[in-house]
């Protein structure tokens, strides 16, 4: 078994948003995307695998097609596969998310 606690592992870069793997199996993987206040993951679309963002600390946008919305913790958000999505931090203070995605791209 492979336990991991989460929040000793997030780590944030000045430079761009950072992951952080956690899990990584032939079905899916499982990371913390780490972003600074100002920083975002472009917004983009895989044509296999759906993505859950779940939000641990901080608040930010996330998008998912034509769709954006404000997360804070707790919130879940699915990207279904084939859908454009992206996520932004406007600020001001860090965003750390969950994010898992299966089957993997």
């Amino acid at each position: 078994m492979n336990v991991r606690h989460v929040p000793a592992l997030l780590a944030y870069s000045p430079d761009k948003m950072r992951k952080v793997g956690l899990v990584d199996t032939p079905n899916l993987f499982c990371d913390a995307y780490c972003l600074e206040p100002g920083q975002e993951q472009t917004a983009h679309r895989h044509g296999v695998g759906d993505k859950l963002y779940y939000v641990v600390a901080g608040t930010g946008q996330i998008r998912v097609g034509n769709e954006e919305h404000a997360v804070a913790p707790g919130d879940l958000v699915c990207a279904p596969a084939g859908e454009e999505h992206g996520v932004r931090n406007p600020g001001p203070e860090r965003l750390a998310l969950l994010v898992v995605m299966a089957p993997k791209p």
